[in-house]
């Protein structure tokens, strides 16, 4: 089936596609959309991949689910659209950076600007229904969404990895830590965020490693 994605990753990933898990997930989320209200919107299923080029990658921030209200999802995890208000992990990332980095707190949860420098805002799942979190897990995304973690795994080097939270540090159990920077931290969501997020300074460490092995740092 032709998917509409970047190029790049497109080329990548393109055996992927033919796969017949994969079939039967693209069936899936096209009924889904057809009867039932499903974000983000079609377009932007998958804008992490067309804001962060497979030879862009620097940095992968891996998250769980799209959020499932109205007019927050964007394709990207943690994201928000313009002018949506900034949800709560996000408003705990942004207090970690201030913390971390001295930077003033965004008025934006847009994070297209970190995706254009090479942050990859990878979701394990690139759909969900409206008002209904994990309804679209199991249904073969987690297999799709493994296959670009190894993929980015096995063919780049030097790349970071931030997993905050149980879910994405199991998901990232692929990760070849040998070649790659991988930083654990707790969620920051308001449940864990106390309870090792704040104070983990990921994106000082991001940067600073970044910097060690000739890379541009990320403004975060």
């Amino acid at each position: 089936m032709d998917v509409k994605i970047d190029d790049s990753w497109k080329k990548e990933l393109e055996n992927e596609f033919k796969k017949p898990y994969f079939a039967e997930l693209a069936k899936f989320v096209r009924e889904q959309y057809l009867s039932k209200k499903i974000y983000p919107p079609p377009r932007q299923v998958f804008s992490a991949f067309e804001w962060c080029t497979f030879d862009n990658v620097e940095v992968v921030i891996l998250g769980q689910d799209p959020y499932h209200g109205p007019g927050q999802a964007n394709g990207l995890c943690f994201s928000v659209g313009e002018n949506v208000p900034i949800p709560p992990s996000l408003q705990n990332i942004y207090k970690e950076i201030e913390s971390d980095l001295g930077k003033k707190l965004p008025a934006s949860g847009n994070l297209e600007r970190w995706a254009k420098q090479g942050v990859l805002l990878l979701n394990a799942t690139l759909t969900v229904e409206a008002r209904k979190p994990g309804s679209h897990q199991n249904k073969g995304w987690e297999e799709f969404t493994d296959s670009v973690i190894k993929l980015l795994s096995d063919k780049k080097e030097n790349l970071v990895f931030l997993l905050w939270g149980a879910y994405a540090q199991k998901k990232g159990a692929i990760i070849d830590e040998s070649k790659h920077y991988v930083l654990k931290a707790a969620h920051p969501s308001p449940f864990s965020v106390y309870r090792g997020f704040f104070g983990c300074k990921h994106f000082s460490k991001t940067n600073a490693f970044l910097r060690s092995v000739g890379k541009k740092e990320i403004d975060w």
